[in-house]
């Protein structure tokens, strides 16, 4: 990953963010915002996007739902990044169950990081 962009997010890339709450991570939000270099839009936004950013707990229900809700938001070549707290934070999720969720939803995981200080992240974009 460049060092110019967060989360691979290029200048220019419009960019949704789906389950943000007061717990999640400001800075993360912002480091997202300034590498699109535009405020993501917002979830009645009527065309596709680059990158879906779903925040997600283990209680905001079936992760499936959540991933078929974000898929159909993207262009080509677009991605989701699902951000989840970190083992041991309050709403954790397990990666096997990202891992088992992801194909039932059409999407494969092609990598995790650690996104922000209590958030993981993992990458997804639709099977070919």
């Amino acid at each position: 990953m460049r060092s110019d962009r967060v989360l691979g997010i290029a200048s220019g890339s419009v960019i949704q963010i789906r389950g943000w709450d007061d717990d999640c991570d400001e800075s993360l939000r912002a480091a997202i915002t300034d590498a699109s270099g535009a405020d993501p839009v917002d979830d009645d936004y009527d065309d596709v996007v680059d990158v879906v950013v779903l925040w997600w707990r283990e209680d905001d229900g079936d992760l499936i739902d959540g991933f078929l809700d974000a898929v159909p938001m993207l262009a080509d070549k677009g991605s989701i990044w699902l951000i989840t707290p970190k083992p041991g934070r309050d709403g954790h999720v397990e990666p096997e169950d990202i891992s088992e969720a992801a194909p039932t939803a059409g999407l494969r995981v092609t990598g995790t990081i650690s996104a922000a200080p209590d958030w993981n992240g993992t990458r997804l974009v639709p099977r070919s």
